[in-house]
């Protein structure tokens, strides 16, 4: 590893954790920028609404735009020691923060997270569509119908039920911004069914700017590359996490923390004339 604590570089430690996996379990533990992000005020008096915020990039996005002055409600499925020290952060930035576990897989719930963002914090200016169900699987034979709309439906029909529910309470200057993959223009075979909803949900980003721009509310994407979260360790094989990202151009997995800044980019008035886009952040995996 670097002697950077804050960005080792492969090998790290074999290690598996049962899904959907917890952050303080990591080896080593992800930086989420608690330690290392600065904000500007980017986001005064924005509320944003951010799934999958209890760990991995949407815990960085949360104290990131926290710290840029935005509200946050941390949606999260189950995860409750990591999604209240997401608030911890939060509240330490000196913003409110609403707490609400959940399935994203359900219209109703997913309404519920709109209406409590517009309850309690007054509104909604930023939807981060974040969280998702990946799986690893050798064979198509492996992959079961119901893994397969488990997928589907955390993936990208939570985005569109989110999406549905917010767009009435946004007003012109919103934004929305959904969390696609290198894996829609690379995919990996063993991430078949991961792949194929993260190639729908830069296609839904695209149809989506179009239709919301006469509404003024912005819609783009930010693709990750290989980056250091608890759904690592939790769906891959063991002896696979101690190699991940090494072939990345920069050499090892990205940290949550580095992909934050994008999603601040997207959400601020830095990314005014940006919408349709899709922003890679990959250590250098080409997506051109």
């Amino acid at each position: 590893m670097s002697d950077d604590t804050r960005r080792p570089t492969p090998p790290y430690p074999a290690q598996h954790q049962e899904p959907p996996g917890k952050t303080a379990s990591m080896q080593p533990i992800p930086d989420h920028g608690e330690h290392s992000y600065r904000g500007n005020g980017k986001l005064e008096r924005k509320v944003a609404l951010i799934t999958g915020a209890d760990s991995g990039i949407g815990k960085a996005v949360a104290i990131a735009f926290a710290r840029e002055g935005a509200d946050i409600l941390i949606s999260y499925l189950n995860e409750d020691e990591d999604a209240r020290d997401t608030a911890t952060w939060v509240e330490e930035a000196g913003r409110k923060a609403v707490v609400v576990s959940g399935d994203i897989k359900s219209e109703k719930h997913c309404n519920t997270l709109v209406e409590r963002a517009v309850d309690e914090l007054g509104g909604i200016d930023i939807l981060v569509n974040n969280a998702a169900f990946q799986r690893t699987y050798a064979d198509i034979s492996d992959i079961g119908a119901a893994e397969w709309d488990e997928t589907f439906r955390t993936n990208i029909y939570a985005p569109f039920f989110l999406v549905k529910a917010a767009v009435p309470h946004m007003k012109p200057g919103s934004t929305i911004i959904n969390t696609t993959s290198i894996q829609s223009r690379q995919p990996s075979p063993q991430l078949l069914a991961y792949a194929s909803t993260k190639g729908a949900i830069s296609n839904f980003t695209a149809g989506l700017a179009e239709m919301l721009a006469e509404k003024g509310i912005r819609v783009n994407a930010v693709a990750p590359g290989p980056i250091w979260t608890p759904l690592i360790p939790s769906t891959m094989p063991a002896e696979k996490t101690a190699k991940f990202g090494e072939n990345t151009l920069i050499g090892r997995a990205g940290q949550p923390a580095e992909v934050a800044g994008a999603y601040v980019l997207l959400a601020s008035d830095l990314g005014s004339y940006m919408t349709g886009a899709v922003i890679p952040v990959t250590g250098g995996e080409i997506m051109i």
